[in-house]
């Protein structure tokens, strides 16, 4: 028997949803577009609300980290959901409709979802033998205003990730980011300050504030559950 969490920030019997990974936008039937994301801060941070005894739903893409279930209990693995979409259009389609009425005490949205995809796709395989190949993109919903209206009293926390910007300039990027989105928190990080586990990382309030710097994964994950802890109420 796996011993419960019970010191600061237990969250038994608190629900989390947790968006993570990589999508796909797709321009034939064996190409598409996707980013850099591996999805391995996402399954840290949901590995760490299984250790305060969260229950935590995963929305993950396809071919991201999750969190490793040969190193998770059984107790664990209980209170784990995974959700594997592939497409935006998958995304939109769980939160609007498999998890219509579902009710989340947290959401940490940490998805790298797609800005822009191809216009159309085909449904065979482009012929290889063109010199060029024009693809027209178009721009995404923005998911993170989408679950804000679906879920207008959860606890939101989003994602801000930028490249090669100081910290004051990403920090005013990442707040302007927040107030668009109406989320709570949001974690804003520099493309170039991330590898392997070093993850360098800031976590914003509404009022601007940073309430913690971290330089990995696990500082980031730990903060943001000590965050939702603290927001949520729980006793020690």
């Amino acid at each position: 028997m796996v011993e419960k969490y019970k010191g600061y920030g237990d969250l038994e019997g608190k629900n989390i949803m947790i968006t993570s990974g990589p999508m796909r936008g797709y321009i034939d039937a064996v190409r598409y577009i996707s980013n850099k994301s591996t999805g391995k801060l996402g399954a840290v941070i949901a590995t760490e609300a299984l250790k305060r005894n969260a229950l935590v739903t995963f929305i993950y893409g396809t071919g991201s980290i999750i969190p490793d279930s040969a190193l998770l209990s059984k107790e664990y693995a209980r209170r784990l959901t995974l959700i594997e979409i592939e497409t935006i259009e998958d995304l939109i389609m769980t939160i609007q409709e498999s998890l219509k009425g579902v009710s989340f005490d947290a959401i940490i949205h940490a998805m790298a979802v797609l800005d822009y995809i191809p216009e159309k796709h085909s449904e065979g395989k482009l012929s290889s033998r063109r010199d060029k190949l024009t693809i027209h993109l178009t721009k995404t919903p923005k998911v993170i205003k989408l679950i804000r209206s679906v879920w207008p009293d959860t606890l939101l926390i989003g994602f801000k990730l930028e490249v090669g910007l100081s910290g004051d300039e990403l920090i005013e990027r990442a707040y302007a980011s927040m107030r668009e989105s109406g989320t709570d928190f949001v974690v804003a990080n520099n493309q170039d300050e991330i590898e392997g586990d070093k993850h360098r990382a800031y976590l914003i309030n509404s009022h601007k504030e940073i309430k913690a710097e971290c330089e990995t994964k696990q500082d980031i994950s730990k903060n943001l559950i000590d965050v939702i802890s603290k927001r949520l109420n729980i006793n020690t």
